[in-house]
């Protein structure tokens, strides 16, 4: 078994046909099925199930995939890591839900330490990707927040991805709606008042598991409800419609998306707990480290 092997079972699983993946592969149809044949004999397992209807995984085959999987993509971080012709710059990844002070917490390592060479990154993402992130090292920190509509699932998550959460700050629940909006100059609101506006959601699960969202109040049965993968799309259906988002009540006014946006404090309570997460057990780089000392600055609980 190889790693290529892997990739190609891996290729044929997410392609609608086996002449599909040996395309995307740029490897003919024969020398694919052949290859995979071979795996299949060392590993004494049948991967998939052929048919006049094409292939499928058997129960074997998903399970392998899964592994395959992980063994890839830590794979492909070591090769980045080392086979690279970028091996000799210093390295460093974040991975976010969408949170100002984490990429403030990121651009100020950059200011202080300035390396002559450098491939940093910082990945905003859906929530399921953060925790992915820091589980399979692509990413050493990861910025995440749960409220208590999905408190149980993210915390059983973490104990089953290994992963240490270190709680940052506690948000309360707020509407944000566009400036001209009838409710705009309101201090509190509730759900009931907004129900006859659409509430636009901003999708951060990967997965269609809606008890993955960062937002709170995931729980709440909403009359309309949009949902969108873009921010700056979520703001012009609000802006459009006189929809509303749920949020922590935190604009940064130096991000342009953000600036026709009102907060609202909304009577239902389900705050936010919002922090980092890192692998248990793991040795933290010097960026790392200093990154969470500069997280630690916003640390209010």
């Amino acid at each position: 078994m190889n790693i290529l092997q892997m990739k190609y079972v891996l290729e044929v699983a997410s392609a609608p046909s086996i002449r599909e993946a040996s395309t995307r592969l740029f490897i003919s149809q024969p020398a694919l099925s052949s290859s995979i044949h071979e795996l299949e004999d060392e590993l004494g397992i049948i991967i998939f199930d052929r048919s006049n209807k094409g292939i499928t995984l058997t129960d074997e085959g998903r399970e392998f995939v899964m592994y395959a999987k992980k063994v890839v993509s830590q794979y492909g971080i070591l090769e980045n890591r080392y086979l690279s012709k970028d091996h000799d710059k210093e390295r460093f990844s974040v991975s976010t839900q969408h949170y100002n002070f984490a990429i403030k917490a990121f651009t100020a390592l950059i200011k202080k330490h300035n390396p002559d060479k450098y491939r940093f990154s910082v990945h905003e993402t859906k929530t399921k990707e953060v925790l992915e992130d820091v589980r399979r090292m692509k990413s050493e920190v990861g910025i995440i927040s749960f409220s208590g509509s999905n408190e149980t699932l993210i915390k059983k998550l973490f104990k089953d991805y290994q992963l240490e959460f270190t709680p940052l700050m506690k948000r309360e629940a707020f509407a944000y709606v566009w400036k001209d909006h009838k409710y705009a100059g309101r201090k509190e609101i509730s759900l009931e008042e907004l129900k006859d506006f659409p509430c636009v959601s901003f999708n951060q699960n990967s997965d269609g598991n809606y008890y993955l969202t960062e937002e709170a109040l995931s729980d709440h049965e909403y009359d309309k409800m949009i949902i969108s993968d873009d921010r700056a799309t979520t703001m012009e259906i609000i802006a459009e419609l006189g929809g509303y988002s749920i949020g922590t009540g935190i604009l940064s006014w130096d991000d342009a998306i953000l600036q026709g946006l009102v907060s609202i404090k909304l009577k239902e309570e389900d705050p936010l707990i919002i922090g980092y997460i890192t692998s248990k057990g793991s040795v933290r780089s010097q960026y790392g480290r200093e990154y969470i000392e500069e997280l630690l600055k916003y640390k209010e609980i």
